[in-house]
């Protein structure tokens, strides 16, 4: 709990920070090369050491060291909740930090490293970091019973304060040092959620990284101005695939504060006192690139050969029944294509990362989602043992899937271009919006073709097969998350649906492309929901049954599901309210990381598309640790989605991506955000999720509102894609 104190156990903060980034980090580079774990460490393996969480000032402050990068989803607030509750701290006292890079001590116990992503900070964080509070708050009572010579059971703890009967009282910092010299309790006794005072609670906390957002003093890596900081822009190919063949810096040269230019693996890196001369001499550059084994087809090209497939069977993924059997025994047979677009992620921090190497070590500072593999490559690049390097995670502006790579690729980057100039300067490599747009790592483009069958007032049949690119194919990830060959992230959603229907089909054809793609904001479901919801509306309409009732009525094994869409349909009055003419609604439920959510959109038609007045939104996450992120994120989540399905794509011309900045990749303006209303659906399940389950009911939603005003149902999406800036 003290940085300075080592602690009387096994387990001491500064031997692991050093073992573990020594012995430890060392094997997690897999067999292709690239930086990651082979094999994940046990999840039984769950570190509660207070020492490694837990800084207590002797100002009585508590800092939580945070194992996941804080981008503006709410985990230095959700953690820092968890701890307090069990430590019976003061709200006012709490504080929170990222931890170090160290994947023994402060692993993802989903992933088996350090890592922030699937929605999982809380829901794998949950029990652990209430049994760090816990601990905590035995040792210091411990400390206390003896200073003050009474038992333990007499002492009490509450909102920061160390009390006894007798009037002794004490915070926390006067014992922490002898607190920590204690063996750490093997099992910690945590509260009944009756007796939660934080946890769940409106109102009980304010995000603790709200005032240094607002006053300025947050520290992003643009922020970073180390002395000797040099600037480093790299001109990469503009299809991806293509490398350099020869290229001519002299013009480039010559620009005042232009240091050196030098070819690394991705293109031609530009060094330079400062962002301005880069971009300046980057622009100059003269480049002559080879696209002998580059990705030259358009998006044009790319659907007309993924609908091509889209009409033969795929890779079988799921069946039950028989579903051309049942065609063929007749009824309404339905058939229905929908089209999804490449989407970059489009944070408002593009990416970004600064290194300081000195040729025995190297040091890193910036907002890394997976510091373990990151870590690990910028040690494999510069040759450095990993115990001499050192990388530390800063806040980020967003994410939305972009800093969670696959390829490592900024890591792998940033340590090539440090490399190429040699130690010396510290570098800060810049990617402009336009080169994050255009770089890639992309939502996979995809299509869908449903087939269902209705007949006697019921669905019958349901298939649907999909056309994607995989996330996982060639990354380290593969064996984690490949089945039978197949990318569960491109079906999943599709696979499972909430409805009985008996005679049910999904298949896959996995195309290869050379676009690279990654995880995109709540991934396979944001096409699959789409999809499914879509679908299941057209078929409930076909049936002449009411969305809502009829979804219900195919939900008899699916309770959570079920319970979101009551809770909706309850808080939109779906049946009693008067909707005004002109306007429809439109409803949709999505399961994705285990966490449920159900929306209603109103909207009617303005001149140039849909308008979204309001959205109703039930959300089943279990336990609501905190009450007002989980709003902010449903909130923030809607907008996010809004925005996409209206406006957003990235289209190739041969090869080459189009939009490079939000002038032609439109996103949704404050004027356009609907009114939302959230409710929590109470539940004693285990926390899941949220940063990502708001988005994927919304498109279909929306697109279920437009049918009932008589429109097309949108099948292509975006739906409106000429609206830009």
């Amino acid at each position: 709990m003290n940085a300075h104190v080592k602690p009387a156990t096994e387990l001491s903060r500064r031997s692991l920070l050093k073992a573990g980034a020594g012995l430890v980090l060392g094997v997690y580079v897999a067999r292709s090369g690239i930086a990651f774990a082979e094999d994940a460490p046990a999840a039984k393996s769950v570190n509660i050491v207070p020492n490694t969480f837990l800084v207590i000032g002797k100002d009585d402050t508590v800092t939580v060291l945070c194992k996941h990068i804080e981008f503006g989803q709410g985990p230095f607030t959700g953690m820092a909740t968890l701890v307090a509750e069990e430590l019976d701290a003061d709200w006012a006292q709490m504080r929170a930090d990222h931890a170090p890079s160290n994947p023994v001590l402060y692993k993802n116990l989903l992933f088996g490293v350090q890592g922030t992503g699937g929605s999982s900070a809380i829901s794998n964080s949950y029990e652990q970091m209430r049994k760090v509070g816990a601990a905590a708050r035995e040792m210091l009572v411990a400390v206390a019973a003896d200073e003050w010579k009474v038992s333990a059971g007499e002492i009490t703890v509450e909102k920061g304060v160390i009390k006894h009967a007798s009037g002794k009282q004490s915070g926390f910092g006067a014992f922490a040092e002898k607190a920590m010299q204690l063996p750490v309790p093997a099992n910690p006794k945590l509260k009944d959620p009756s007796e939660f005072k934080l946890i769940g609670k409106e109102g009980a906390v304010k995000r603790l990284d709200t005032i240094a957002k607002s006053n300025g003093t947050a520290e992003y890596t643009l922020d970073i101005h180390d002395p000797g900081t040099l600037t480093v822009l790299v001109a990469r190919s503009p299809r991806f695939g293509g490398k350099v063949a020869s290229f001519d810096a002299s013009a480039a040269k010559a620009v005042p504060g232009v240091v050196d230019i030098k070819e690394v693996p991705n293109g031609v890196a530009v060094y330079a006192e400062g962002f301005w001369p880069a971009k300046t001499a980057r622009d100059l550059l003269k480049v002559s690139w080879d696209d002998s084994k580059a990705e030259k087809r358009g998006t044009g090209q790319l659907l007309d050969e993924f609908r091509a497939l889209s009409k033969t069977p795929g890779a079988l993924v799921k069946q039950e029944g028989d579903v051309e059997a049942e065609i063929a025994k007749g009824g309404r047979l339905l058939e229905t294509e929908f089209v999804f677009p490449y989407l970059a992620h489009a944070p408002m921090e593009p990416i970004n990362a600064f290194i300081d190497w000195k040729g025995d070590t190297a040091s890193a500072r910036y907002g890394s989602q997976f510091p373990t593999p990151d870590h690990a490559v910028i040690a494999q690049v510069l040759g450095l043992d990993i115990s001499k390097v050192e990388l530390k995670t800063i806040l980020a502006g967003g994410s939305f899937g972009r800093r969670a790579q696959q390829s490592t690729h900024v890591a792998m980057e940033l340590a090539q271009a440090a490399k190429a100039i040699g130690p010396g300067r510290p570098i800060k490599l810049v990617w402009t919006r336009e080169d994050d747009m255009r770089g890639g790592y992309y939502r996979p483009f995809g299509v869908h073709r449903m087939r269902g069958v209705v007949r006697d007032g019921k669905i019958v049949a349901w298939a649907d097969t999909i056309v994607g690119q995989s996330i996982m194919k060639g990354s380290p990830f593969e064996a984690m998350t490949m089945k039978n060959g197949l990318d569960s992230t491109a079906y999943e959603g599709s696979n499972d649906i909430p409805y009985a229907v008996p005679n049910f089909r999904c298949d896959l054809h996995q195309v290869d492309v050379g676009v690279p793609v990654l995880w995109w904001r709540s991934v396979g479901h944001t096409h699959t929901g789409y999809a499914v919801e879509s679908f299941v509306d057209q078929l409930l309409e076909a049936a002449g049954q009411d969305p809502v009732e009829g979804r219900l009525a195919m939900m008899a094994d699916k309770p959570r599901h079920a319970g979101v869409l009551k809770a909706v349909a309850e808080l939109a009055n779906w049946k009693g309210a008067k909707v005004e003419a002109g306007r429809a609604r439109g409803v949709a439920v999505v399961e994705s990381f285990n966490t449920f959510v159900a929306q209603v959109v109103e909207l009617s038609m303005g001149s140039e598309g849909p308008v979204v007045h309001k959205v109703w939104c039930a959300v089943d996450c279990g336990v609501a640790v905190n009450p007002d992120i989980i709003r902010a994120q449903m909130e923030g989540g809607i907008g996010f989605a809004l925005g996409h399905i209206l406006y957003a794509q990235q289209t190739l011309d041969e090869g080459v991506p189009v939009s490079g900045n939000f002038n032609t990749y439109r996103s949704l303006r404050i004027n356009e955000m609907p009114e939302i209303e959230v409710v929590i659906v109470p539940s004693t399940e285990k926390p899941s999720g949220v940063g990502e389950p708001g988005v994927p009911p919304l498109g279909p939603a929306v697109a279920n509102a437009m049918a009932k005003l008589g429109l097309p149902r949108p099948t292509q999406l975006p739906i409106r894609p000429g609206d830009t800036a």
